[in-house]
């Protein structure tokens, strides 16, 4: 069978950064995916997944997850299947957000900065869309990373979108696919 297919099919976005130093709070770091209707697609998500939930049709599945960065190569990934979503899924947007924030240097706000080694990639199969870390967003305790849009025709599309939040990991988890 032969043809030309149009568009992303199954992405996979990884997250790394280093461990903290010996007695400090781990960093705890997680990857946040909201899908969006197309009658909404800067309001509310019609599903988010995270740790310790799941895409309810298996698009969107965590296939690592670490609570302190420790490990080789990336630390955590995430698994979206495009091409099987249904078909009134039309954008998906994926961050990154700090767990425990509250536990940074003196007592303040741990932002991005306070991470060492922080850094993503987008890959569709062995082909890297989109590498890069934090530094853009250095002051942040969160982030939106990419976004992935589906056209009229149904191929889906990829842009890189790295703002920075300062909302907790529950707001930012309903309201990164925001307009701003």
């Amino acid at each position: 069978m032969t043809g030309v297919r149009k568009g992303l099919a199954k992405v996979e976005f990884a997250l790394r950064w280093d461990p903290s130093p010996a007695g400090a709070p781990a960093n705890d770091l997680d990857i946040v995916a909201a899908v969006y209707g197309a009658a909404d697609l800067h309001g509310t998500p019609v599903q988010s997944v995270h740790f310790g939930s799941r895409s309810p049709d298996g698009t969107i599945a965590l296939n690592r997850d670490s609570h302190t960065g420790q490990g080789f190569g990336f630390d955590e990934v995430m698994t979206i299947e495009l091409h099987r979503m249904a078909q009134e899924s039309s954008r998906v947007v994926v961050g990154v957000v700090i767990q425990n924030s509250d536990a940074g240097p003196e007592g303040r706000t741990k932002t991005f900065a306070d991470i060492a080694g922080t850094g993503f990639r987008i890959r569709e199969g062995h082909t890297d869309l989109a590498e890069g870390d934090f530094a853009a967003v250095a002051a942040a305790t969160a982030a939106t990373v990419a976004e992935f849009t589906r056209d009229a025709s149904g191929a889906w599309s990829f842009d890189l979108r790295l703002r920075g939040s300062d909302a907790d990991p529950d707001e930012f988890a309903r309201t990164m696919g925001a307009l701003g």
